[in-house]
């Protein structure tokens, strides 16, 4: 009570810029449309009606024959390709690589490839790693393992027409 007799135009002035301040944006607020498709705001500005392209289709992605693969044994340094079929578990260093499939974009076989891994330790049934890899994205979806990477080069298309094992 003291503390008001004392200052009273100082509360009365702090309320006032509250309030002004409150109201300010929602005047700001206010759109107008306009007939060539843009708005007005409140503020009298120009909002030209958003420019951006529309989404493109789906990107259509068909199986493939079967995986290329490479892994590296942060150990050892030993890198190496591994070749899987559909189906096909391959070993690298001591880990299962199993393939479920491959896709790539029927548009552009060469652009990006997607694979479904499993990935488990030799004589363990519990995966370590078990969905979809993406070749032109490998840290979205990695194997997290203290010793070894693993990652999606590319699908073997049938276009190739040879099996790029060794």
């Amino acid at each position: 009570m003291i503390a008001m007799g004392r200052r009273p135009g100082l509360r009365l002035c702090a309320v006032v810029m509250f309030v002004a301040l409150a109201a300010e944006p929602v005047a700001a607020q206010a759109q107008f449309p306009q007939s060539d498709g843009s708005v007005l705001d409140g503020s009298g500005l120009r909002i030209l009606p958003d420019l951006a392209p529309a989404p493109s289709a789906p990107e259509v992605a068909t199986a493939s024959a079967g995986a290329v693969l490479r892994w590296l044994d942060k150990m050892s340094g030993q890198v190496a390709d591994l070749v899987l079929a559909p189906q096909e578990t391959g070993l690298a260093g001591n880990l299962e690589v199993t393939l479920g499939e491959c896709r790539y974009p029927v548009e552009d076989p060469a652009s990006n490839a997607y694979a479904f891994l499993t990935i488990r330790d030799r004589g363990v049934d519990a995966p370590l790693f078990d969905g979809w890899m993406i070749a032109d994205s490998p840290a979205l979806s990695v194997l997290d393992h203290p010793r070894y990477d693993v990652w999606l080069l590319r699908c073997v298309t049938t276009s190739k027409g040879d099996d790029p094992r060794p």
